[in-house]
């Protein structure tokens, strides 16, 4: 069987000193459940890393951003997929964020970041940050 590898972006939007932080719903595999993560999602068929970028961030908080250059590209591999994470400097647009797929959001400084219990995954874009 082929292993299943998943394509997505991230958006790590700073304001200041502090970092947009998400809190996953409660679904899908324990491992990612209510985990904390950067916002984003999955890079659809025919769909750049930017377009995907503006469309789930959109679609998951309804929110207008503006992508900046790549950070970097991380591979995690969890127990039933492959997750290849494409991570890019945001900045917010106009207007506030709404929570639409999220339980909860916090900006914190990049030393509170363990305080939350982060999706794997997006651990390794946070030892990617300055």
């Amino acid at each position: 069987m082929k292993e299943k590898v998943i394509n997505v972006v991230a958006a790590v939007m700073k304001e200041g000193n502090k970092y947009l932080c998400m809190q996953r719903c409660r679904k899908g595999p324990d491992y990612v459940s209510e985990k904390w993560e950067f916002p984003g999602g999955k890079i659809e068929e025919g769909e750049n890393s930017y377009e995907a970028l503006l469309r789930e961030i959109k679609e998951e908080l309804d929110w207008d951003i503006f992508v900046g250059r790549q950070i970097g590209m991380i591979e995690h591999q969890y127990p039933d997929y492959t997750v290849c994470i494409h991570a890019y400097w945001c900045k917010p647009g106009e207007g506030q964020l709404k929570l639409l797929n999220h339980l909860d959001y916090q900006w914190l400084e990049k030393s509170e970041f363990d305080r939350l219990k982060w999706a794997a995954a997006d651990q390794k874009i946070i030892d990617l940050l300055p």
